[in-house]
């Protein structure tokens, strides 16, 4: 996807306050944060959504699993955080491309849902 917002911040044609990135992911402060940390990490190849990934995917979306703590804990949220995934119009995803909300900071996130 050549206009993707995300894809390209990959290739560096619009700024970001990177915070990690490697082969598989990059990891940047989100530009409205709702936490005092709040920071999106996504796959370096683009995936639309989880409800497209592939059995190819799996190194992939594992890797941001895997990196989520580091990253919080890197920013300042070191006794815990929430990771959020949003897939499709129902789940409320607004960029279309997988990318995880890592938010957190020195007090509870709140509730998970509202009623």
């Amino acid at each position: 996807m050549h206009d993707c917002l995300f894809c390209r911040i990959v290739r560096g044609e619009i700024p970001a306050a990177k915070v990690f990135e490697d082969d598989l992911v990059l990891a940047f402060k989100d530009i409205q944060p709702q936490r005092p940390v709040h920071v999106l990490v996504i796959p370096k190849k683009h995936i639309t959504s989880l409800a497209h990934a592939t059995e190819a995917d799996t190194e992939t979306l594992g890797r941001m699993l895997v990196l989520a703590n580091q990253i919080a804990v890197d920013q300042g949220s070191t006794d815990g955080f929430r990771s959020i995934i949003n897939t499709g119009r129902v789940g409320g995803q607004e960029v279309m491309h997988v990318h995880m909300h890592v938010v957190g900071g020195q007090e509870p996130v709140g509730p998970m849902l509202k009623r």
